[in-house]
């Protein structure tokens, strides 16, 4: 196509990128969006097919399941998710509330796992997600173990505002992130999502935060100091196990 490689890779991520918003599309509308010649969209997702990413239903080009046997794959392997499945459906039975594994990766916090209780909230959320770190607790049990380099970068790159209480206060984050140190977990409200409040542990191997397991639930329910001391206590005794897994178990 006449293109340095890296441009080449840049603009078929770009593509896939396009047909998870769109739901779909065809060469003309990927070209008009990217701004290139429709010839070369085709080319694209032509590649992206053959290679068994992208399939081709009723005139338009949608990505495969694929991306999901290769995601599963990542995750079946990744050794915090094999120490804390169980244990995440344990809290879902128990509580009733949407428990979630969370891992930082490149300075966001991507949702591993979660399973929903009988009583969850339905928020959209779902494994892979990516979310900024400083939105919520979950978030913030990861940060506030990193090395102060990585917290610097995170801060630097920006607070964005998810809702009204989001914290986008250098200082105040940086408080924060010392209360998580010092209490051992993290509790938010409506920082993320209007109306959700998430209270989280970090699991910690040899000082290094390797995952944290949260509970989210309504606001006003994690309000309550009586739940929410009987959600942390839940929380410290599900950390405990997972890190013993982690740590001894295959």
């Amino acid at each position: 196509m006449g293109e340095a490689p890296i441009q080449a890779v840049e603009r078929a991520f770009e593509v896939v990128r396009l047909l998870e918003q769109l739901d779909g599309s065809g060469p003309t509308e990927i070209a008009d969006l990217m701004g290139i010649h429709k010839t070369t969209a085709y080319v694209y997702l032509q590649s992206l097919e053959t290679c068994g990413f992208v399939y081709k239903q009723d005139g338009e080009y949608r990505l495969s399941y694929r991306f999901l046997s290769t995601g599963n794959r990542l995750r079946e392997r990744d050794r915090i998710y094999q120490a804390a499945r169980d244990e995440v459906t344990h809290l879902a039975a128990e509580t009733g509330e949407l428990p979630t594994l969370v891992v930082e990766e490149s300075g966001r916090a991507v949702i591993l796992h979660q399973q929903r209780g009988e009583n969850s909230l339905e928020l959209g959320t779902y494994p892979g997600m990516m979310l900024p770190m400083h939105t919520t607790a979950s978030g913030k049990c990861l940060l506030a173990h990193l090395p102060d380099e990585r917290i610097d970068a995170v801060v630097d790159g920006g607070l964005e505002a998810v809702t009204e209480r989001t914290v986008t206060d250098v200082d105040d984050l940086r408080d924060r992130l010392d209360g998580v140190r010092e209490d051992g977990y993290a509790v938010d409200f409506d920082q993320q999502v209007v109306g959700m409040g998430v209270i989280a542990v970090p699991i910690l191997v040899d000082d290094r935060p390797v995952a944290s397991l949260g509970i989210g639930c309504p606001s006003k329910r994690l309000q309550r100091a009586s739940y929410r001391e009987e959600l942390l206590q839940t929380l410290f005794e599900a950390q405990d196990r997972i890190s013993i897994k982690y740590r001894y178990g295959r």
